[in-house]
């Protein structure tokens, strides 16, 4: 396996030089570097998207989460993505609208701009920065030990994941976002290849689709249905994450710039449909890899199923892809995730452009930082704010959608209550507060009365905003 392995890594490394130098452009401006231009076309646009949204969850999550909770997660994640799919087209057309009338430098900056209130930027980029750099500091980790597996005594955990942040950080700052959406393209169709080789792999252990649901129903029957064994896949939970999968384009911020970057309308339109299909090829695959997790490796945990799965099981070639493809995402999640941070730091900052695109340089490097050191020393405070990422920035989704769609002069007070929804969730998370009350979940809470909220000032809000400036 390590012949391949160096291999692929080596046109990996050289597929990555080569983008970064072709998005390389003397004397480009600061929205070259931080929009790619803002014309991408279909094709990237759909892998760019596709990589940012399946990437690391995809090779270690996925399977793993069909294998310990059954076949209902289809419902969590293949109906979710499709609404999410629907979603895009309406709100990409609105943000798109506005982001050409208001300008945009990140959602933050945006969103200032629409309230007149550089608090709500401030309460966004707050919520990104406290549940994306945990949630990119234990991808860098998870990668990091794995690699460590893979080449025991060559470097220490800490060392792979300074080693990734040092590669993420270079391509990223010669060739800006377009990089990070080449290198999305590559990832994207390296994952689509690795993930259906080892599915099909999986399906052909027991025969065909029914042999395997027959096998495991004989195995445990509540595998095929919902709320599954572990009774996780309630319908509250499946609402829950509905809503915050859904409201993923309009929370996190590499989402929401890689819509505006789209060249036309039209094409981000397109871009959403094809990201649908690309959604249900990425996830029927992870189905047979968890089942087949369920006969052979029931009782083993979650690293130790990967490991056999992708690695022992594997022909040497196909397991060398699945380490260079869990590199690549890896790098492409967390570059998107780190690269947005300051794309959301650049709209907050006041000055000539040449200062701030220096400061915004320097924060993506500073962010890059934190994330390394939160995967050497992870502590479970990280690990919950990495694990409710997306529910945690969720909560801003009703403030950010009543800017966007309002032209009305709203309240400071969607601001506040949108701060105090998150300040209400981080003390559940920490355990000063339930996480439940009256039987219903406290995200479901929070964004429901959050949602009441943004109706109300909307309504009782009646100066035109143009009147209000």
């Amino acid at each position: 396996m390590t012949f391949w392995i160096w291999v692929f890594g080596a046109i990996y490394a050289g597929l990555l030089i080569f983008a970064s130098f072709k998005s390389y452009k003397k004397g480009r401006t600061a929205e070259d570097f931080m929009m790619a231009g803002s014309n991408i076309g279909l094709a990237l646009g759909v892998l760019t998207f596709a990589a940012a949204l399946f990437s690391t969850f995809t090779f270690l999550g996925m399977p793993d989460f069909f294998r310990v909770n059954g076949i209902a997660a289809w419902v969590f994640l293949a109906v979710s993505d499709g609404a999410m799919v629907f979603f895009i087209i309406w709100f990409g057309y609105h943000v798109r609208r506005k982001a050409k009338k208001l300008g945009f430098r990140g959602v933050a900056g945006m969103i200032g701009t629409c309230y007149g209130n550089k608090w709500a930027g401030y309460t966004i980029f707050l919520s990104a920065f406290l549940f994306l750099i945990p949630y990119v500091g234990i991808q860098i980790q998870g990668i990091a030990i794995f690699m460590n597996a893979a080449f025991p005594n060559s470097l220490p955990a800490w060392g792979w994941s300074a080693f990734i942040v040092s590669i993420m950080l270079v391509y990223s700052e010669i060739g800006g976002l377009k990089a990070i959406i080449y290198s999305d393209a590559i990832q994207g169709l390296l994952l689509l290849v690795v993930i259906w080789i080892i599915g099909l792999y999986s399906l052909s252990h027991f025969g065909g689709i029914t042999p395997m649901f027959e096998k495991v129903s004989q195995i445990d029957a509540a595998l095929l249905s919902s709320p599954g064994p572990k009774a996780l896949l309630t319908p509250q939970f499946l609402l829950a994450s509905l809503i915050v999968i859904v409201m993923i384009p309009v929370t996190q911020p590499q989402f929401t710039t890689r819509l505006i970057v789209m060249k036309s309308t039209k094409t981000m339109h397109y871009m959403a449909v094809t990201l649908g299909a690309f959604a249900i090829l990425v996830i029927t695959p992870t189905i047979f890899i968890g089942m087949y997790g369920v006969d052979k490796y029931a009782e083993v945990g979650r690293e130790e199923f990967f490991a056999k799965a992708f690695l022992y099981d594997q022909p040497s070639f196909v397991a060398a892809l699945a380490v260079i493809g869990l590199i690549a995402a890896g790098l492409s999640t967390t570059n998107a995730q780190i690269f947005a941070l300051g794309s959301e730091l650049r709209g907050l900052l006041k000055g000539d452009e040449k200062s701030i695109m220096f400061k915004t340089k320097v924060g993506i490097f500073v962010f890059s930082v934190i994330a390394l050191i939160f995967s050497v020393i992870v502590i479970d405070q990280l690990v919950l704010l990495a694990r409710v990422s997306f529910t945690g920035t969720a909560l801003m989704g009703p403030m950010i959608l009543l800017g966007i769609l309002s032209d009305k002069k709203i309240s400071k007070g969607m601001i506040l209550s949108s701060f105090l929804a998150l300040i209400i969730f981080l003390a559940s998370l920490a355990g000063y507060i339930a996480d439940e009350f009256l039987g219903i979940r406290l995200d479901l809470i929070l964004l429901g009365l959050l949602a009441l909220a943004s109706l109300t000032f909307y309504f009782s809000s009646k100066e035109k905003i143009d009147k209000a400036l």
